[in-house]
């Protein structure tokens, strides 16, 4: 098991200044342990809450360990309007969290929609300068090395920096893999 190589301390700060600066005024509110939610974001209906307590329970593998995560507001008033965008910011990146339960075609399909929105949050704050992850929590009994390449084949022509971050829920075990370390597996 691979782990995220930061200290706790690190990931709160880097955290904190990231989502201050996609959302300068936005308050934040704690919701756990090295968990925070945009005021915002506690408003919404309860299909908004059901998801936002279902990736609350995502995030805790993460927090669990020593990260610190802010979820960003579910209908932000800024230029991304109307696009899909990331769900959080965890250790200093901007993290779309995504549940998978299907098969390899579902798991390819899901990341790369994910990579996409949090790229999207980055593409409209050209000023800031961070990475996008995704978080894959994998209720199907895939193999490591079947993940690893389906992923790296989704990486294929891209050059964005960040990192997927995937839980395996069968075997109870957390795995971070850079995207040029994913694309060097295509590359060979």
């Amino acid at each position: 098991m691979m782990k995220s190589g930061q200290n706790p301390v690190d990931n709160d700060r880097n955290s904190r200044r990231l989502a201050a600066a996609l959302y300068p005024c936005e308050e934040w509110v704690v919701h756990g342990t090295n968990i925070y939610v945009a005021k915002s974001r506690l408003t919404g209906g309860h299909k908004e809450q059901a998801r936002l307590y279902r990736e609350i329970s995502d995030v805790r593998i993460l927090t669990d360990r020593g990260s610190t995560a802010y979820f960003l507001p579910e209908h932000p008033k800024e230029p991304e309007i109307g696009k899909k965008h990331a769900d959080a910011v965890i250790d200093g990146a901007v993290v779309e969290l995504k549940t998978i339960s299907g098969n390899r075609t579902t798991l390819g399909k899901s990341f790369k929609k994910g990579y996409k929105q949090g790229r999207s949050v980055l593409e409209a704050h050209p000023e800031i300068q961070a990475e996008h992850d995704v978080f894959l929590r994998l209720y199907t009994p895939f193999t490591i090395e079947s993940v690893r390449a389906k992923i790296a084949g989704e990486l294929k022509n891209t050059v964005d920096k960040g990192r997927c971050i995937c839980y395996f829920e069968a075997a109870g075990e957390l795995y971070y893999w850079a995207y040029d370390e994913l694309r060097a597996i295509v590359d060979t």
